[in-house]
């Protein structure tokens, strides 16, 4: 099953249902997907579906938007990791555990979305392809082995990176977590349809260039050690979301680097997760929020 949130035309706000084939079949009752994620699985079973309709009467948005940060893995292909190093003009080294990092509830963004990007915070901005996990489970110290269990479903997500906001404050939030750098979706693919997220093609284009093309056997921790790493001594909650890493391409990286303009759409595109797409607009705000 695809899971999807989405606003009806005519209607307002969102509605949640499951995404069939070019037809949108809403749950019966007037649940969020967070809601649905955070039930029991019996009673996920249990819940019903209105009429269908056709997919065009509806705007997808953001399959679900977090209470807490969304947790992101950094340096977690081999060849991105080289390349950031060499990048830096520093000597490679690999950790020995996930390096985490989070981006704020606010910067999710919706499939197809323009992400309105500010110009006079940032000229660097960035792209970066990931596969993101949804846990389905309450859990904590979960064993590598049973990690799988713990997995909602996987969908698409774009960590939109400030460059120079990211080297300037020497740590990553800043840079990773301003307003639109997070947009995710376009569905949640229900876990029971990826045997293995450890062997999913993974791409990115920029207006149709190929930026970045790599395969998540290349991550450097796999799906499992990142939630079993990531839960101990800490409670992952249904809903809560893992950013899994971007493979090698990246903008700033690249000989000359290279950084998203005004009007650049970029698209992701996961093996059987899913395309997301979203175009940029570069523009200083009219008044800054006082």
């Amino acid at each position: 099953m695809r899971f999807v949130s989405f606003i009806r035309r005519g209607q307002d706000g969102a509605a949640a249902g499951v995404l069939d084939g070019g037809r949108i079949r809403p749950f019966r009752s007037k649940i969020t997907l967070a809601d649905f994620i955070a039930l029991d699985p019996s009673q996920r079973a249990g819940q019903g579906f209105g009429d269908a309709f056709a997919a065009e009467e509806a705007k997808l948005v953001a399959p679900l938007r977090p209470h807490k940060n969304v947790f992101c893995v950094g340096r977690n292909y081999l060849a991105h990791a080289e390349e950031g190093a060499r990048a830096r003009g520093q000597e490679l080294k690999l950790p020995d555990v996930p390096t985490f990092f989070t981006k704020a509830p606010t910067a999710i963004a919706d499939p197809d979305d323009v992400l309105d990007l500010d110009p006079t915070l940032s000229s660097e901005y960035d792209w970066e392809a990931e596969l993101a996990v949804v846990i389905g489970t309450r859990c904590r110290d979960v064993a590598e082995g049973e990690a799988l269990d713990v997995i909602f479903g996987y969908m698409c997500l774009n960590d939109v990176t400030a460059r120079d906001l990211q080297k300037a404050h020497v740590q990553w939030f800043k840079g990773k977590t301003l307003d639109h750098t997070c947009p995710i979706g376009p569905s949640i693919v229900d876990a029971s349809e990826i045997r293995d997220p450890g062997k999913l093609e993974i791409a990115l284009t920029v207006n149709g260039v190929e930026k970045q093309h790599s395969n998540t056997s290349n991550m450097i921790f796999s799906v499992p050690k990142i939630i079993a790493s990531l839960s101990r001594g800490l409670t992952l909650e249904p809903g809560d979301i893992i950013a899994t890493g971007t493979p090698e391409g990246v903008g700033f990286a690249r000989t000359p680097p290279e950084f998203l303009k005004d009007g650049d759409v970029m698209e992701i595109t996961i093996e059987n997760v899913g395309v997301l797409s979203n175009a940029v607009r570069l523009r200083a705000p009219v008044a800054a929020a006082r």
